[in-house]
């Protein structure tokens, strides 16, 4: 029989084992002596496996949630930090003020050449003026950020948390403005008061009484701190300017993954008094911070990938020892090592593959229901958010099962080579 076996298939040879397998543990079940199996409850390689399945699917969630909550803090820093500066900003390469704009003409070919380059979704014109808030007993100085008509401020519309963004008419100057959570209540104002505002003009200064019609919040302090938004109209008439002039292009792309490709071609074809600067450029260290966050999940993943190794490795070293006499009776019988190893894995991997599937479920609800009901909170003065974000998608949780069970059934190897040095003569004599 043995030598039958010897050069019999490896599916033959894993069908004889099993069925021999099973005819042992019948024999000893019929002579009083019930094989020990993972299973059984008088031995200890149940608990164990029990612990491995769980330590697994710990694992397994930690490493989702990480990754869902990294992607989804990464996004949501973005997101704000390009509502407020746009992915790209085109502007005069003349070294002005820090909050004052050197004015360029937004009728030239450079404008129509950037919004027919591959990449680009929107361009809209903007300019800034520095200036200061005074109230009956405070006083705060802002900076006013003007837009046109073609601004995209679905950013604005989604960060309103009290009255409604600014109306800008088709003619004259629209004396609407939004003004931050944090500005109002330095402030004490709220919607419909008056804002008055003052702005430096060479020797003089310009006032303007502006009309609080909504109330943002971006949870980012330096831009909270500061901004009031309104008509670029105003900037124009305040600055002096012709009503075709502006403090800059503001160009959104399509994808910000592609963001260094895009700002490389609008170089390529911008006029020599033009510059470029990126939002990663403008926050440079926000961006900086946001990458170092990557490392860090690099880190609980290694952690947590290192934990299921050493869980499944324990469980089915503990369960190959208790099994010892019965893989002797198997070599006996003509059992290849290699053959009654991928039994071994295969228990293993259906250890596995239940914790993985415990742990994609467990993360994915904690996930799903943080999402719709963002029941973890945060400082926003602190994390520049209120809720935990999560950027919940399949891949990830894809990619993180199969990495899983690959790594799982690798290590499963170094338990499975035991088995080879098993001696029949040894562990049946003991039995």
């Amino acid at each position: 029989m043995a030598t039958k076996n010897r050069h019999s298939t490896p599916a033959g040879d894993t069908r004889f084992v099993l069925f021999a397998a099973r005819k042992l543990q019948g024999q000893k079940a019929r002579s009083g002596q019930e094989a020990p199996t993972a299973d059984s409850r008088g031995g200890f390689a149940a608990p164990l496996v029990n612990v491995a399945m769980w330590s697994i699917a710990l694992g397994v969630a930690v490493m989702v949630i990480s990754v869902c909550v990294l992607r989804g803090f990464q996004g949501e820093i973005r997101r704000k930090a390009v509502g407020f500066g746009s992915h790209i900003v085109v502007k005069s390469y003349a070294m002005g003020n820090t909050y004052e704009d050197v004015p360029v003409d937004t009728r030239r070919e450079e404008v129509d050449r950037i919004r027919h380059t591959e990449g680009v979704r929107h361009v809209q014109f903007y300019a800034t003026k520095g200036g200061m808030v005074k109230t009956d007993d405070q006083i705060e100085g802002v900076l006013l950020r003007g837009v046109d008509r073609g601004y995209d401020s679905s950013f604005f519309a989604e960060c309103m948390v009290e009255g409604r963004l600014f109306h800008l008419p088709d003619s004259g100057t629209g004396r609407e403005v939004i003004v931050s959570k944090r500005l109002a209540e330095r402030l004490k104002i709220g919607v419909g008061d008056k804002l008055r505002t003052y702005f430096w003009q060479g020797e003089t200064y310009r006032a303007r009484a502006f009309e609080v019609s909504g109330i943002y919040s971006t949870d980012l302090a330096d831009f909270d701190a500061h901004y009031v938004v309104g008509d670029l109209r105003q900037v124009q008439q305040l600055n002096g300017w012709e009503q075709w002039q502006a403090g800059g292009y503001e160009v959104l792309v399509d994808d910000f993954g592609k963001l260094a490709d895009v700002g490389q071609r609008l170089k390529d074809q911008l006029g020599y008094d033009l510059t470029i600067t990126t939002i990663v450029d403008q926050n440079a260290a926000l961006f900086a911070w946001l990458d170092l966050l990557d490392s860090n999940v690099v880190l609980i993943i290694a952690v947590m990938m290192m934990v299921c190794v050493v869980s499944v490795i324990s469980a089915l070293l503990i369960f190959i020892f208790e099994k010892t006499s019965t893989i002797g009776v198997l070599k006996a019988l003509g059992a290849t090592g290699s053959t009654i190893g991928k039994i071994f894995v295969l228990k293993g991997a259906v250890i596995a593959l239940k914790g993985i599937a415990i742990g994609e479920a467990l993360a994915v609800g904690l996930c799903a229901l943080q999402q719709h009901t963002g029941w973890v909170r945060l400082d926003p003065e602190s994390y520049a958010m209120a809720t935990v974000p999560v950027a919940l998608t399949g891949g990830t949780a894809v990619a993180v099962a199969i990495g899983t069970l690959a790594v799982c059934v690798l290590a499963m190897l170094i338990p499975a080579a035991y088995i080879a040095s098993v001696e029949p003569a040894k562990t049946i004599r003991f039995d």
